[in-house]
């Protein structure tokens, strides 16, 4: 126990502590009170419980690394504990004859716990040392050609080596204070670690283990007095802000679902985000939750391809920013520089091709990606600044609803011959065929709406697209940060689609399937959409689809749509209806929730990729050949073209077919 001196200290320094993290918990709220929005509390609470078991299991964090999660996730369920722990060792100390949680059956365990948990903290944070200060991965460090503050390249080791010392000092402080006690009290079989190094200390004088107790109390205690005025500023307020950021997650029914912007609203002057102020709440939030792992830098196709973007370093520079101008903004004031001064150079914002890969990487759920399609949205509304090439898409789909400048009365010239019913023709069909831009424009897509309509009509589905009818859904324009087009394209689509009242929506293109089934409802257009991977499968096993048994075993690689796959949860629907053509699937090293993009979203169809080491889609093209598998599948005519046009390059071509393709090829 503590003396009387002791304790005054202690209750003095107390006080300083709760002064000083009042005031940099009122700095926090006020800084991310700046942001765009406000959280919406009510969904907070029905999230709690989602929060605390993503929380307590590591289950984001063990979604790659499994080795490095493991030692993390030691030290973070230590580190919860601890807050027990130390809750425990301040009673003890300032209550004579205490013994917290009792010495019965809770206070054993409770004991045993914090032994194992000492033990698994220190094992962990040693590991986690070693890695960063001696083995140093390069998955730790960001290229010299990215856009990383100075302040942060040197900051990032340093707050490590800071956070990383407090937590072995105070860990190991306490727990050697528990083998000094245990070596003057005598063991305790539930403190087992502690009982068996405390044993060789017995003989000491009591005066000795005494003062050494006294010594490890305050360096365990004093150590967290003096850190947690410390903790908003550095790295590891991710501790805190990792579960709130689950708590307070927005309700979307897909991670890249965006906002709608209300152009009839006069009051609102900015449209995106310039300066850090202008970014949602959430996006502050982001930053603070932000583990500075790089594991959304690891899955980046932009970083990948040696391109400047690293959307790590982008939640980093945005951190270290609020740092420094953190109580200006908490007060009223506004940031200096515009984000793409310090946080994203705009090279870097026109590189991404909006994939989600960064979102579904992140084990704290941050949105980097959000952060960038805002920051386009500033730069085509505001600034009217883009990548040239990107001008004609936006003026096809002004002028003729398409980006690909087709007229509209051409729109079904892919379907001569083929018996294709417009709305006018069925009226009232059961499905009607949402038929998309690139099947419906592009030569090479075409025989994908070419081979899907054969399809539809040997399984006799009653069927009728839209024809002249049909717009673009706006897709491009709006992940290129045009939501003025986008807007315009989607109230008419809205308006076109409630007049026809369809029963259900299947498309061959995911972002189409996206756009209608995701964003369409805020324009109130709320429809049953599928994928033609999923209707085709139903009509499989309805046995409609007649199907000629295979000679042999086709080998087929199948890549995941970022659309279809990460942005809409379907994996197995394009997989079965591939194995009922008779094709034998060969999974690439990045596939399903980690697949890799073929780099023609974000609007990157429509521009010249970014500098980088190599394309997008001759990465993927590469894991394809180092696969061994004969041909490709994809079910997304955006993959179709890019990952197409890489396979024409290289000097033994693999054959890149469309799933309806397969299966069409197979009709009896």
């Amino acid at each position: 126990m503590l003396t009387v001196i002791e304790k005054g200290l202690f209750l003095v320094a107390l006080l300083v502590v709760l002064v000083l993290t009042i005031k940099a918990v009122r700095r926090l709220t006020g800084i991310l009170g700046r942001g765009a929005g406000a959280p919406d509390w009510t969904l907070a609470l029905r999230q709690i419980p989602r929060a605390l078991v993503r929380t307590l299991t590591f289950y984001d964090v063990f979604q790659a690394r499994p080795v490095v999660s493991f030692f993390h996730s030691l030290v973070g369920w230590g580190f919860m504990y601890y807050m027990l722990v130390n809750l425990g060792d301040v009673l003890t100390g300032l209550i004579p004859d205490f013994h917290f949680l009792g010495q019965g059956v809770v206070g054993n365990l409770y004991r045993l716990g914090a032994d194992v948990l000492s033990v698994a903290i220190l094992a962990g944070m040693a590991y986690l040392m070693v890695r960063r200060f001696v083995l140093r991965p390069e998955s730790l460090t960001t290229r010299d050609s990215t856009l990383l503050m100075e302040k942060a390249r040197h900051g990032i080791r340093r707050d490590s080596a800071i956070v990383g010392a407090f937590i072995i000092l105070h860990v190991g402080a306490r727990f050697a204070g528990e083998i000094f006690n245990l070596a003057l009290h005598g063991p305790d079989p539930w403190q087992p670690a502690a009982s068996f190094l405390a044993a060789p200390l017995s003989s000491a004088s009591a005066g000795l283990l005494t003062a050494a107790w006294h010594v490890c109390w305050w360096l365990a205690i004093g150590l967290i007095l003096a850190f947690i005025p410390y903790f908003p500023y550095t790295k590891h307020l991710h501790l805190i802000m990792g579960p709130i950021n689950f708590a307070l997650q927005p309700d979307r029914t897909s991670p890249g679902e965006l906002d709608r912007l209300d152009f009839e609203d006069e009051s609102i002057e900015m449209f995106g985000a310039v300066n850090l102020e202008d970014l949602p709440w959430k996006s502050l939030m982001d930053a603070y939750a932000c583990i500075m792992c790089n594991r959304c830098q690891d899955a980046c196709p932009a970083y990948a391809t040696g391109k400047v973007l690293s959307p790590a370093a982008l939640e980093i520079n945005k951190r270290y920013t609020l740092n420094m101008v953190g109580t200006t903004l908490a007060q009223g004031g506004d940031s200096d520089a515009p984000l793409l001064d310090f946080a994203i150079p705009a090279e870097a914002v026109w590189a991404c091709t909006a994939c989600g890969a960064c979102i579904q990487a992140c084990p704290v759920g941050n949105e980097p990606m959000r952060d960038i399609l805002d920051i386009r949205r500033a730069q085509v509304l505001m600034e009217n600044s883009f990548p040239e090439p990107i001008q004609n898409a936006f003026r096809g789909m002004e002028r003729t609803a398409n980006p690909w400048n087709i007229p509209p009365e051409r729109r079904l010239d892919w379907a001569e011959g083929l018996n294709v019913p417009t709305v006018q023709e069925e009226p009232e069909p059961d499905l009607l065929w949402w038929v998309g831009c690139a099947p419906a424009t592009d030569p090479r897509a075409q025989k994908t709406a070419q081979a899907f309509a054969r399809l539809l009509n040997a399984a006799d589905v009653r069927y009728a697209v839209l024809g002249s009818e049909e717009r673009c859904t706006g897709d491009a324009a709006r992940r290129a940060g045009n939501e003025y087009v986008f807007d315009m394209l989607a109230q008419e689509n809205v308006a076109t689609l409630n007049r026809v009242q369809p029963r259900r929506i299947v498309t061959t293109c995911p972002h189409c399937l996206h756009t209608l089934k995701h964003e369409y409802p805020a324009y109130g257009g709320e429809y049953e959409v599928v994928h033609h991977s999923e209707l085709l499968l139903e009509l499989v096993q309805q046995g409609r689809l007649p199907l000629k048994q295979a000679d042999a075993t086709l080998s087929i690689a199948y890549h995941d749509p970022c659309y279809l796959g990460r942005m809409n949860g379907t994996y197995a629907a394009p997989r079965e209806a591939l194995k009922a053509a008779g094709a034998a699937i060969t999974e690439l090293p990045r596939s399903r929730e980690n697949a890799f993009c073929c780099g023609a979203g974000g609007a990157q169809m429509w521009k010249e990729e970014e500098h980088g080491e190599r394309r997008v889609s001759e990465a993927r093209l590469q894991e394809t050949v180092a696969a061994g598998a004969e041909s490709l599948a994809v079910s997304c005519p955006f993959c179709l073209l890019m990952l197409g046009d890489a396979a024409n390059d290289l000097s033994d071509p693999v054959d890149v077919m469309d799933i309806a393709e397969v299966l069409a090829a197979r009709l009896a």
